[in-house]
């Protein structure tokens, strides 16, 4: 999730780019995009289909816009003006479908599955109301920084208001991402949380630094396959460093999502930050979050809670990836303890990969006690702190809300409140 926790579930409709070629098919009526929603138990997703006609052929991709996939190739097995039949074989899956009153009418298979789905003419239009416009009443800058230790250059957008209070110098505020490699927006499904964040504190006084995770968009260097989030913790730190040398801001802290929550507390507790924004944070250990996370999924999904502790330790990936491997036995207790600075931690109730009620009450307890920390759950948000109905992260995509207009008002506040 990226902007969040790696899950150890595998979903199998999830969608990846493959280097496999379409194969071409002579001309149809059937040219065009196609959509629809591809429904599965509580879960929902926008499957798009396209037949892109250009010299007197045909080619055939998938998109699965809810997840961020876009242009998945797909092997044509028939094509008539009434009637499509595609099939991507790295993914095991298939779509067949007849034409009957203007619509697409078929199925969808994949390992096994028979799904059906009816598809219309054209693409679901994204709305992202959100997304910062003009004019904005603060200045940016392009700039990088550097994490010797790793050899990673990173790059990112420095945002700072102007004019907005003269007697004082602004607070500013390093913003972290969470697992899997993001650019400095966080951007997924066509959300760009951080980049909402930014705007949003850039226009209440404080600055801002988001950066690109290292070996991602503009940043460079840096070894990702075997990195875990101790290294990720160190780009943070020269992050930090860098805000201190320009001289130009007041107070620094951190703003952390997900994964970024615990590099935020490991700086705490290092006594590398003067305040943390820990939004949805771990509280408990790895391996207690993911079997939890994994059961939430499963049962909002219409499964059984199968997952255990010792069931997940089992698990291929648990034992062949590095980042997995390391977060499994990483318990956060002593880093949210020795945090001495205010902290701000906040979570949706519906939140299915960090869960509010087992991680909050954790941080709570750990934290030492402090009239300027803050420590609160919110009604109805999920993982990115959207209103929903589930909280499974196939709502994502298909919420216009980037980011809680409550959350935005409550992290501004209290930042200038400090």
């Amino acid at each position: 999730m990226k902007g969040f926790l790696k899950s150890i579930v595998v979903i199998s409709l999830m969608m990846f780019a493959l280097t496999v070629q379409a194969q071409v098919a002579p001309t149809t009526e059937l040219a065009g995009s196609w959509s629809g929603k591809l429904k599965v138990g509580a879960m929902s997703l926008t499957l798009v289909l396209n037949l892109e006609q250009a010299d007197g052929y045909v080619k055939a991709s998938l998109d699965s816009p809810d997840q961020g996939a876009k242009g998945i190739p797909a092997f044509k097995e028939f094509l008539s003006d009434d009637s499509v039949a595609v099939k991507v074989e790295t993914l095991n899956a298939s779509y067949r479908a007849k034409l009957k009153d203007g619509k697409l009418d078929g199925t969808f298979s994949q390992n096994g599955f028979t799904i059906p789905i009816t598809m219309t003419r054209g693409v679901p239009e994204v709305r992202r109301p959100q997304n910062p416009q003009p004019p904005f009443p603060y200045e940016t800058e392009e700039v990088t920084f550097r994490n010797e230790a790793d050899g990673a250059t990173l790059a990112g957008t420095l945002t700072w208001p102007v004019d907005y209070d003269k007697k004082k110098k602004s607070a500013v505020v390093l913003m972290v991402t969470g697992s899997g490699q993001q650019n400095r927006n966080e951007e997924l499904m066509n959300h760009q949380p951080f980049l909402v964040i930014a705007d949003y504190l850039a226009r209440h006084g404080i600055a801002t630094l988001r950066y690109d995770d290292r070996a991602t968009a503009k940043s460079v260097g840096g070894d990702v396959e075997n990195a875990t989030t101790e290294d990720f913790m160190r780009d943070a730190a020269a992050g930090v460093e860098y805000l201190r040398s320009r001289k130009a801001f007041g107070k620094t802290g951190v703003l952390g999502h997900s994964e970024g929550g615990s590099i935020a507390f490991m700086l705490g507790a290092r006594k590398k930050t003067d305040f943390i924004v820990s939004l949805a944070g771990p509280g408990v250990k790895g391996d207690t979050l993911l079997a939890a996370q994994n059961n939430m999924i499963l049962v909002l999904s219409g499964q059984p809670a199968t997952m255990t502790v010792e069931t997940l330790r089992r698990q291929t990936a648990v034992q062949n990836i590095p980042w997995v491997k390391w977060f499994i036995d990483y318990d956060p207790s002593d880093d949210i303890s020795k945090t001495r600075c205010p902290v701000f931690a906040l979570n949706g109730d519906l939140d299915c990969q960090v869960i509010s009620i087992q991680n909050l009450p954790a941080i709570r307890q750990l934290l030492p006690s402090s009239k300027r920390n803050l420590i609160k759950e919110y009604p109805s948000l999920n993982h990115l702190f959207q209103h929903c109905t589930t909280g499974l992260p196939d709502e994502y995509g298909q919420i216009e809300e980037t980011l809680s207009p409550e959350v935005l008002s409550d992290i501004a506040e209290w930042i200038n409140g400090l």
